[in-house]
């Protein structure tokens, strides 16, 4: 599919004018500093802590199953890997402050993802021996996964050949979720690109030179970019295709082996999905050079307008922005988990340096969208 760039060019020349003047640095403060539960309630509360025993009890009396428990790390619920003689399983203890229906519909969203796309290396969803996909429990609701094999792409090269094969994989995803509907899908989740202006409360967590910058950022966002991003296509999306949620043999890096964390799903804006993988993507000395694949391969396996492309670098940056804002935010609360929250924090502030020009980037991702599938 090709896009017209002609009639496109006066638009990015309106929309993108916020270039990043310096990197990023986070840091940390006390919850002295910040407003009550900003975040809302599931990003403020600790991961629940239920003890092995609990785990291990429920496990036998709802799956019949015995193994050993391997604790994984997590932003708000609690993992384990589960070994047994018959294999090896993921087992997820939801944040009690999740609501019910929202670990429905997360759960169904993956079931028909499983069904619509069966190539494609999902989770799937083991019901108890009552057939209950979900079990709940007095520290939150529990489900058993299969586990999927493989490394974090966090660990392996960056790649044009290994961006592609993430565009591939979103691409098709977002296509299975274009017709997925639950009441449950429209729910406000401070990680959804849309919701960036919510943002602001949790600026304090950031340097006092940094914070003006960022305040500027989100006006424009608020003032510019949520007026087109309103108009793009919305359906359920992923929400959180980052390195660290997907997987690979080493042997084979761009066959991915796992896409993992279903957990930040909402109804969004199809472009949203595509920034969030982007935005771990960027190559500080060539941005194009993995954007490009990227988002020619998503192009490919699920045609988007040049309107979503055309706002897409604008997108990263807010993606950039939340990971960041976010990241200080928690690691600020609850710095025991420190480590984990900032994983990302290196690579957002890398990335929001390197754009610098985000009108050139919207030209040549169009630009690269042009050129005719192979």
């Amino acid at each position: 599919m090709r896009l017209n760039l002609t009639n496109l060019v006066s638009h990015v020349n309106r929309t993108f004018r916020w270039p990043p003047a310096h990197p990023l640095r986070i840091l940390q403060v006390g919850p002295d500093a910040m407003t009550q539960d900003p975040a809302g309630t599931l990003l403020s509360l600790p991961p629940p802590s239920a003890s092995i025993a609990a785990l291990t009890g429920w496990l036998h009396d709802h799956w019949g199953l015995a193994g050993h428990l391997s604790p994984l790390t997590s932003e708000r619920d609690q993992n384990h890997r589960l070994d047994t003689p018959d294999g090896a399983f993921t087992l997820k203890l939801a944040n009690p402050a999740e609501p019910e229906n929202l670990t429905q519909f997360q759960t169904i969203a993956l079931q028909h993802s499983a069904r619509t796309v069966p190539e494609l290396p999902l989770p799937r969803v083991i019901p108890a021996r009552d057939g209950r996909a979900i079990i709940p429990t007095p520290d939150g609701a529990l489900r058993l996964l299969t586990w999927l094999p493989g490394t974090p792409l966090a660990h392996l090269p960056r790649t044009p050949a290994l961006a592609a094969a993430i565009g591939v994989a979103l691409g098709r995803l977002d296509a299975a979720l274009a017709d997925f509907r639950h009441p449950s899908a429209d729910h406000h989740i401070l990680w959804d690109i849309r919701n960036a202006p919510d943002l602001l409360p949790l600026t304090p967590a950031l340097p006092d030179d940094l914070r003006p910058r960022v305040a500027s950022f989100l006006d424009h966002f608020r003032t510019r970019t949520a007026a087109a991003l309103a108009n793009l296509p919305r359906q359920v999306i992923h929400g959180d295709f980052n390195p660290h949620n997907l997987l690979a043999d080493p042997a084979r890096p761009t066959t991915l082996t796992g896409i993992l964390d279903f957990g930040d799903m909402t109804l969004s804006h199809r472009i949203c999905d595509l920034a969030v993988a982007a935005s771990y993507l960027i190559d500080p000395a060539d941005p194009i050079a993995l954007l490009g694949p990227l988002t020619l391969a998503y192009h490919q396996a699920n045609p988007l307008t040049a309107n979503e492309i055309a706002l897409l670098p604008d997108l990263i940056t807010a993606r950039l922005v939340t990971t960041l804002v976010i990241s200080a935010w928690r690691a600020a609360r609850y710095p025991d988990n420190a480590p984990y929250i900032l994983r990302n924090a290196p690579t957002s502030r890398a990335g929001l340096a390197a754009l610098t020009d985000p009108q050139a980037l919207a030209t040549a991702l169009l630009h690269a969208c042009e050129r005719p599938t192979a």
